[in-house]
């Protein structure tokens, strides 16, 4: 089945705003436990240092992944965004 890794990573200023704001962070959680629940999120990812994250997305072509992550509250943050398609081997 195929799979799409995204890789996520956050600017400085980003990050300086998404900590001085706890709502930004509690939507971009509502957005993640939604996909969870609905099945498109099959693992989730926060870099140690919090600057970035992955995503594994099921269920969803390259171009659906692309608008689910453009509509993330923390999107203008982002400073780069990476999209890989995987195929699961076991």
């Amino acid at each position: 089945m195929k799979r799409i890794l995204v890789s996520i990573s956050l600017s400085p200023e980003g990050m300086a705003h998404i900590r001085a704001t706890p709502e930004q962070q509690k939507a971009e959680m509502e957005f993640v436990n939604k996909w969870k629940e609905e099945g498109l999120l099959e693992s989730f990812f926060i870099s140690t240092d919090r600057t970035g994250a992955f995503l594994l997305l099921s269920g969803v072509e390259l171009g659906r992944a692309k608008e689910l992550i453009a509509i993330l509250p923390y999107f203008p943050y982002m400073a780069e965004v990476q999209y890989f398609e995987l195929d699961k081997q076991f």
